[in-house]
């Protein structure tokens, strides 16, 4: 088994920083763009936050695509053989695929959520009485997703911490033989 620092360590902080990334954004941007006191701007600096973070949670799902690719191909015979390591695998990287996916959509929404800005709004994700269907249909839809979107992050950096705990050596020897 060769030594994989740099990509365990990527594929770790990237997926700390796409948790992390929308657990502020959920709670410290869109907060405080709800306490603007133009309506206008409620939206509007939000969806500017958004905006910045964006290719930096885009590059995060790309590092951590990539780093895991070095640590599955050096844990292939775990992947294959030790019980339950294959399957883990498979739910984490359909897990990801999933939340990326959520968080590529609530970019779609986010977008937008910004064009309709200048309708004002109660808060990032809730709007006024008199705004457009269209403005409350997706200001609705974000107000589950900036929650669903950490859930899922953390699931995964949950499920790689179980792959660690998996690679204890009685763990592995016992996996091994449950085959």
């Amino acid at each position: 088994m060769s030594n994989n620092l740099l990509a365990r360590s990527v594929h770790d902080l990237s997926a700390a920083a796409w948790f992390g990334g929308a657990l502020m954004g959920a709670v410290g941007l869109n907060g405080a763009a709800a306490e603007a006191k133009d309506p206008t701007e409620r939206t509007r600096l939000s969806s500017l936050g958004w905006k910045k973070w964006a290719p930096l949670q885009t590059a995060a799902f790309g590092a951590h695509f990539l780093a895991g690719l070095p640590v599955i191909a050096d844990n292939k015979e775990r992947v294959m053989k030790q019980d339950g390591v294959g399957s883990l695998t498979l739910l984490k990287t359909l897990t990801t695929v999933a939340g990326a996916g959520v968080s590529l959509y609530a970019g779609v929404l986010g977008k937008k959520v910004d064009s309709l800005s200048e309708e004002g709004s109660a808060g990032a994700t809730e709007p006024h009485a008199d705004a457009s269907p269209e403005l409350k249909a997706a200001q609705k839809q974000l107000k589950y997703l900036q929650w669903a979107i950490p859930v899922f992050a953390g699931a995964v950096i949950v499920m790689g911490a179980k792959h660690g705990e998996m690679q204890r050596p009685n763990n592995v020897i016992e996996g091994l033989f449950k085959h």
